[in-house]
């Protein structure tokens, strides 16, 4: 399952898997481009492995990289409990 986690001012889309069993927790960054259609990558909590990048620069990637280590905790946490509506109940 993949569950929304936020939308960026730049319309960028930050998505995540649901725990796996390993305890791992799939990540998906996504930015919609005029010339590429999207740029995307991947990134493994909780140890930030990042794969599979496409159309982003080391700068960007170093960026969502950093959100995503900010944003960690919560990710992880909406991660067992079904996603963001789940977990706040909404």
């Amino acid at each position: 399952m993949i569950y929304p986690f936020m939308t960026l001012e730049d319309d960028t889309e930050i998505t995540h898997t649901e725990m796996q069993p390993d305890g791992r927790v799939k990540v998906y960054v996504e930015t919609p481009d005029a010339k590429d259609c999207f740029h995307s990558m991947v990134c493994y909590l909780p140890d930030y492995q990042i794969e599979d990048v496409k159309g982003y620069t080391d700068e960007e990637v170093e960026k969502y990289k950093n959100f995503i280590r900010k944003a960690a905790h919560l990710i992880i946490e909406f991660s067992q409990e079904g996603g963001f509506n789940n977990a706040t109940a909404v």
